[in-house]
């Protein structure tokens, strides 16, 4: 699966428990499209970004999720985390209001960028439901089997890990706590940060701190937050 010229690459651990997700008949599928697709398009985000999730965020390092849907379509946006952009390219609307919650729950004010690495690296696997997009074409690749695979890894993490905080913003995140159990795992939903809907109760949700208070209660470390 050769994207642009680098190719993708995703750590070991993923790699292992994913293993019968790679050698499947959707995935070659995938494979294919994607590789037609780069043919005549640009890819986002590069074929060295795809799994940045997972290589940020080893398998048994994951202490909470946040599901997205699908990777910006803009230039430059998408490096692999959902609604994180690389350092440098102005936080989209969603992100800004994401920090709005994050200072309003902790008082930690708006970083000066809008790379979200350091909570990735903390073990907050920020995974979209599709891995890549066409340039310019909001959701242009969606049901071509990223949902299928995206879907395996949040019911590995249900099954094999224990006390994960889940993060479900949105109708679309919400359909996901179907794969998960609720009696091992913490599930915490809101609105969807998006302007349209972040009046209608992600403002308040204070998701930040209740992932904290949560991780504390079982005696994992809690995320420190600030980006800066």
């Amino acid at each position: 699966m050769s994207l642009h010229t680098t190719k993708p690459h995703i750590e070991e651990s993923w790699k292992n428990l994913l293993t019968p997700e790679f050698k499947s008949e959707y995935f070659a599928q995938l494979k294919s499209f994607l590789l037609e697709e780069k043919k005549k398009y640009t890819v986002f985000p590069p074929g060295n970004e795809i799994f940045n999730a997972f290589n940020l965020t080893p398998f048994t390092n994951v202490r909470a999720v946040i599901i997205g849907q699908d990777p910006y379509h803009g230039e430059g946006q998408a490096h692999g985390l959902c609604f994180s952009v690389k350092r440098g390219v102005p936080p989209p609307p969603s992100l800004k209001n994401i920090f709005k919650e994050l200072e309003n729950d902790l008082g930690i004010p708006a970083p000066l960028h809008g790379d979200l690495t350091l909570w990735a690296q903390q073990g907050v696997l920020l995974l979209n439901a599709t891995l890549t997009v066409r340039k310019n074409e909001a959701g242009s690749h969606q049901h071509k089997g990223w949902e299928i695979f995206t879907d395996a890894v949040i019911s590995a993490i249900s099954t094999n890990l224990n006390g994960i905080v889940f993060i479900l913003w949105g109708k679309f995140a919400q359909q996901k706590a179907l794969l998960i159990d609720s009696k091992k795992h913490f599930i915490l939903k809101a609105a969807h940060p998006s302007p349209f809907s972040a009046y209608n109760g992600f403002f308040g949700c204070r998701h930040f701190s209740k992932t904290n208070e949560q991780l504390k209660k079982i005696g994992k470390p809690e995320i420190n937050w600030a980006l800066d």
